[in-house]
């Protein structure tokens, strides 16, 4: 099959990153040119998300992603992966700041400002790509994490993150692969 539909329903970490990109070296290897990606998650892990973007970003193929439900966080930025960016009439995108949890660790001064410059570098790659992908200014998009948005299709097509809201997800008789762990 020259084209596929793959399901990513599930938290952004490096476990889902790695079922996802399973699916997509057997697929390549399949043949696929385009794919139709449609993503419905509350974000997770920077770090992985990241790496998925990029890993969308230098596929070879057509990427098309598609928001079913809820695009929060790290997860909108994958979602910026697509050449076509489509979104039902009933969701949303939530952008936010980078944080950090914390449980039983102790920290000194240099694991600290290691840690913050971390947050700092993630925040300014992410900033770097939504303003890039959908034509703004990166300290507009920084401003916006900050602060946090939460964009209706309207407003997503507004901020450029979104080209068209389209409820259809996949045409009859297609098959789909979800992503699972």
């Amino acid at each position: 099959m020259s084209e596929v539909y793959i399901n990513f329903n599930l938290g952004v970490n490096p476990n889902s990153a790695q079922a996802f990109f399973k699916i997509i070296q057997e697929q390549l290897s399949k043949g696929m040119k385009k794919l139709n990606l449609l993503i419905s998650s509350p974000g997770g892990n920077v770090d992985p998300g990241i790496a998925i973007y990029n890993f969308l970003k230098g596929l070879p193929i057509e990427v098309i992603t598609h928001n079913y439900g809820s695009c929060d966080s790290i997860a909108a930025l994958v979602f910026c992966a697509g050449e076509k960016r489509y979104t039902v009439a009933n969701s949303r995108f939530l952008i936010h700041g980078i944080g950090l949890t914390v449980q039983n660790q102790r920290f000194n001064e240099i694991n600290l400002r290691e840690t913050l410059d971390s947050l700092k570098n993630q925040r300014e790659t992410i900033s770097k790509i939504i303003a890039k992908e959908c034509n703004k200014r990166v300290g507009d998009v920084e401003k916006d994490m900050l602060k946090g948005i939460v964009l209706t299709p309207k407003e997503a097509i507004d901020y450029g993150l979104v080209t068209e809201i389209k409820d259809e997800l996949i045409p009859p008789g297609i098959n789909f692969i979800n992503v699972t762990l």
